[in-house]
């Protein structure tokens, strides 16, 4: 969550698009994002040469002395935002539209990866000279407030603020996953450097950059240079319905180190997408409140729950999805859980009897606010295909660190440390009480 002086000053960053002509929030955000991504190519470059500095390795840097830019070579320098963020309006605008951009779009070498397929229609939309040069100024405060700042999050909050954007614009029917939210999911699912991640539904891959960012923080030290090869290319698969979602994760797992991700435009429950038995772990928030044209629905997901609810139909492909032993963690409605259809009893069922459902943490309804007001709950379970389920764990979360209503400020009550604690040692929870914030519930009382 951001407030005051920094909320103002990326809302007047946003002002300066609008008198600029650019009003459409998405390809506002996309012009952001690239220049976040140029500002942060130069950081990251920097940081990763004093880092092999000091462990006496050799690196070369993306900015080496020549550049090859179409059939120029120039010097590489030039590209760096360091360096010509302070060069006059008309040259800054000309070194970013000639050369800056098609450098970025150039950046990586297979052009078959994800990044050169989306980032070959990225456009350099920003129409004058004064307009760049003011929104690079902005971009400078910015970046020097949330130095300032120094927490863990503040660069992710900052980019969180700017997708809530698309939001209020109702546009895509989006809303964010709150960060914290995110990591909760992602710590109590402990992803590890071997698993293959997906996230069927993925946004702006803050699953994904989440769980990246984890297995670098827990496991980064003893990774082997195959599994850091298998980081940067294969462990982190996402889809979307939205090109320039497609387009915004691939920067941004880009700059978790993440070279090569698996991303997709994908309507992952549609007939054309066949997949199975593929990953070892899925973290979603998939689409609410939608339903799909049944004509266009996959035949084995009608199977688990005949229905065109997307709510419903992506539990189905998650558990589709999953190999044998495979985990998930996702978000639902509270519809989910205790709908009276035929669909929704089914899916239940299929949880129960067939796979092997562990956790259900119900959540304040105003954890999405103020984008959305809806009661939602995170499913755990591991895919079993008949093992089934003995008793599952029920948590009611009550709080999540911020107030629930439309501001969102932060508050002193957080259950998420407790769940943390409590998942981590469930077999302490057998003697809790049902008038407790948790406890379990056996399978039999669940079928009734």
């Amino acid at each position: 969550m951001i407030t005051g002086e920094l909320k103002n000053k990326i809302d007047s960053l946003w002002d300066i698009f609008a008198a600029g002509g650019l009003v459409n929030p998405l390809e506002v955000i996309e012009q952001i994002t690239y220049l976040m991504f140029i500002h942060d190519l130069d950081d990251s470059d920097n940081m990763r040469a004093k880092e092999s500095a000091m462990l006496g390795l050799p690196y070369q840097s993306i900015f080496a002395e020549e550049v090859q830019i179409g059939e120029r070579t120039i010097d590489g320098t030039q590209l760096k935002w360091s360096v010509f963020h302070d060069f006059p309006a008309d040259r800054m605008y000309s070194i970013m539209q000639e050369w800056v951009f098609p450098f970025i779009k150039t950046l990586h070498s297979d052009k078959n990866s994800a990044y050169s397929k989306y980032m070959d229609d990225a456009i350099f939309k920003l129409p004058t000279p004064l307009v760049l040069s003011k929104v690079v100024d902005s971009l400078d405060e910015i970046y020097e407030m949330m130095s300032e700042i120094q927490t863990a999050d503040v660069r992710g909050d900052v980019y969180e603020y700017l997708l809530s954007k698309i939001a209020q614009s109702g546009l895509n029917g989006q809303f964010r996953t709150p960060r914290h939210i995110i990591r909760m999911m992602v710590e109590l699912m402990d992803p590890s450097s071997d698993e293959m991640i997906c996230d069927p539904a993925c946004g702006t891959a803050g699953f994904l950059i989440s769980s990246a960012e984890y297995i670098r923080s827990e496991y980064g030290n003893k990774m082997t240079a195959e599994q850091w090869e298998k980081y940067g290319s294969e462990t982190f698969t996402g889809f979307d319905t939205d090109e320039t979602m497609c387009r915004l994760s691939c920067m941004n797992l880009m700059l978790h180190s993440v070279i090569n991700p698996q991303l997709n435009k994908q309507d992952s429950v549609s007939k054309d997408y066949q997949v199975k038995d593929a990953y070892d772990l899925i973290l979603a928030n998939p689409p609410f409140k939608g339903t799909i044209n049944k004509e266009n629905i996959n035949e084995s997901l009608l199977a688990i729950t005949n229905t065109t609810k997307t709510e419903l139909l992506f539990v189905a492909l998650f558990i589709r999805l999953l190999r044998v032993g495979g985990r998930c963690a996702c978000i639902v409605p509270d519809g989910v859980l205790f709908g009276s259809s035929k669909a929704h009893k089914n899916l239940r069922k299929e949880l129960i009897e067939n796979q092997y459902l562990e956790a259900v943490i119900s959540m304040p309804s105003g954890v999405f606010k103020p984008y959305a007001g809806v009661s939602t709950a995170i499913l755990i379970f591991t895919k079993t295909n008949g093992t089934g389920t003995d008793k599952v764990w029920f948590y009611d979360m009550k709080a999540d660190g911020y107030s629930l209503d439309d501001k969102r400020q932060p508050v002193q009550e957080n259950d998420i440390p407790d769940i943390l604690a409590r998942f981590a040692k469930l077999e302490g929870e057998a003697v809790r009480a049902r008038t407790e914030q948790s406890f379990f519930v056996s399978k039999e009382e669940i079928a009734d």
